[in-house]
């Protein structure tokens, strides 16, 4: 077990008073004075021997750092831990206060953590050495190179360079891959390695072009990574020009395409749709602009739509289709979202966590999302999906989507009609199969009332209706799931709660059309047409 002292009287020995003149004659430096460090901990929690990751609970380092630590059992606990990006906010902390005990501290951690953790090294834990950790790991080590000239240091970067350039494990059109670029590029900066930089140069062109695509869409299936990503171009280019080097057109080109995209995939309320790996607690909070089009299809897999920009009530929907899951990506094709009146109406089981557990796959899963199935056919994961008709109104949109999840042909039409809230959608199978769908409600929505088709929702005086119709005859035997097998949601990281999921009869040919703000909508449908509350399209939707 590999393990660091931390000494008693540290604070005492070091703590002393520092002017700002003194503070001032610490340079300043590009490596550490950037936005890569994370909002815990902080500094003085470091010297305290405290940190606290992931937004889990503080772990307490004590007077020695066990480097096989895991007191979650977590991943991304473990990954964020071996980054030592906490012990980079000691380094930062040096270059603002001119205070030594930072650095020196700093200095002790990063070398007794080279010293245990070596590259193959017989007891190195694998995770320590995969692509992401070594990628964020490189930014402290050379922020604390611009104060520490020691071999140890240097040779340590030379290695994270040398995993850095290997094909082998380099995450081409990832995010992922677009960090490995900075760290290489970082390093043949920081030491004179031309080869190193324009390696990193040349491959982060192609990754980008793979992991953004000509509309500006995130292609990694989780519109939350946009943000991400986009944050990492921003320091990409700046490393670049800081190197001497030409930014590429096409980098600088799909960064700010990026802008739109993310604009388009947050809800009125300010929140990113939490598609995919995604939290629903997720705030872009960059300026993006207002894009031109209320409506947008991406060709990666999306279309997003509003009644306007700029008013927290206007609705919002999503819709999903494209290429088949990969990445962050979940089994959600032809699945839809839908907020209304200020208020989530219908959405997606969410993002847990990376953990290796049953219910993170089920949070994959087609049953965790508002999408069809096919009675009685077995379900092709990865499967793509098409976009293969569209009718854009000012106050209504329409829009058809198919694939072969199920082996035979599902089709799903979407209609959102706007002023006069309400989501129409149609599903229906090839070859006279019958379908069923799922709808999972927001938590706050509690059931009122079912039967005759038609499910009421309730959160305090709103309230919601879902009906369904076969052939314009209304469709019974709607169940209601909260908690069981179905009925979850999980909003932010590691949360799970029970929310209720109505599960659909099966039918040949089925519309759900759910109404917000009210609980008593006029609905009839006859020669073609279905009205409600005065609002009439067509059965067909499209």
């Amino acid at each position: 077990m590999r393990r660091l002292a931390i000494p008693l009287a540290l604070t005492l020995a070091l703590g002393a008073f520092v002017s700002p003149a003194q503070a001032d004659r610490v340079a300043r430096t590009a490596e550490c004075q950037g936005d890569w460090l994370p909002g815990t901990p902080t500094a003085e929690d470091v010297m305290k021997g405290e940190i606290s990751l992931v937004g889990l609970p503080a772990y307490k380092l004590g007077k020695d750092i066990n480097w096989d630590a895991s007191p979650y059992k977590n991943r991304s606990w473990e990954f964020v831990f071996q980054s030592l990006r906490w012990m980079g906010t000691l380094v930062v902390e040096y270059e603002n206060t001119g205070e030594r005990r930072y650095l020196d501290r700093a200095t002790e951690i990063a070398k007794d953590w080279v010293a245990g953790n070596k590259y193959g090294a017989r007891g190195t834990q694998p995770y320590v050495w995969k692509d992401h950790p070594v990628s964020l790991r490189t930014q402290p080590l050379l922020c604390l190179s611009r104060h520490v000239n020691e071999g140890w240091l240097k040779d340590s970067l030379a290695v994270h360079a040398k995993l850095l350039s290997d094909a082998r494990l380099y995450k081409k059109g990832h995010n992922h891959g677009i960090d490995q670029d900075i760290a290489l590029m970082g390093i043949g900066c920081r030491y004179g390695r031309k080869d190193w930089a324009n390696l990193a140069s040349s491959r982060l062109t192609g990754t980008v072009k793979l992991d953004v695509d000509a509309q500006g869409a995130l292609m990694e299936q989780a519109p939350r990574y946009a943000v991400y990503v986009y944050g990492r171009l921003q320091v990409a280019m700046t490393n670049m020009k800081a190197c001497d080097r030409k930014v590429p057109g096409e980098i600088a080109e799909r960064a700010e395409a990026l802008k739109d995209f993310i604009a388009h995939s947050t809800m009125p309320n300010g929140y990113m749709v939490p598609i995919g790996d995604g939290s629903a607690e997720t705030e872009p909070k960059m300026d993006t602009g207002t894009p031109k089009e209320e409506v947008r299809a991406y060709r990666a897999g999306y279309v997003f739509g509003r009644t306007a920009w700029g008013k927290p009530e206007s609705a919002y929907y999503s819709i999903r289709f494209g290429p088949g899951m990969k990445f962050h990506g979940h089994e959600d094709h032809l699945g839809v979202t839908y907020y209304a009146q200020g208020r989530d109406i219908l959405v997606d089981g969410g993002f847990h966590s990376y953990e290796k557990s049953s219910y993170r796959y089920w949070t994959l899963s087609p049953e965790a999302h508002n999408v069809p199935t096919v009675v009685g056919a077995g379900f092709r994961p990865r499967t793509a999906s098409k976009l293969v008709e569209t009718d854009y109104g000012k106050d209504r949109q329409a829009f058809k989507l198919t694939d072969k999840a199920y082996g035979v042909s599902r089709t799903r039409s979407v209609l959102v009609n706007h002023g006069e809230d309400l989501m129409a959608v149609l599903d229906t199978a090839s070859g006279g199969k019958k379908v069923r769908n799922v709808w999972r409600f927001a938590p706050s929505l509690k059931v009122v009332s079912k039967g005759g088709g038609k499910v009421v929702l309730a959160d305090g005086k709103f309230k919601v209706t879902l009906l369904q119709l076969a052939s314009c005859d209304r469709a019974g035997g709607q169940k209601v799931e909260r908690g069981g097998k179905l009925g979850w949601v999980s909003p932010t990281y590691l949360s799970k709660q029970a929310t209720n999921v109505v599960v659909s009869p099966a039918a040949k040919s089925l519309l759900t059309i759910v109404v917000p703000g009210t609980d008593s909508p006029k609905v009839s449908c006859s020669g073609g047409k279905v009205t409600v509350d005065g609002v009439t399209f067509s059965a067909g939707l499209i």
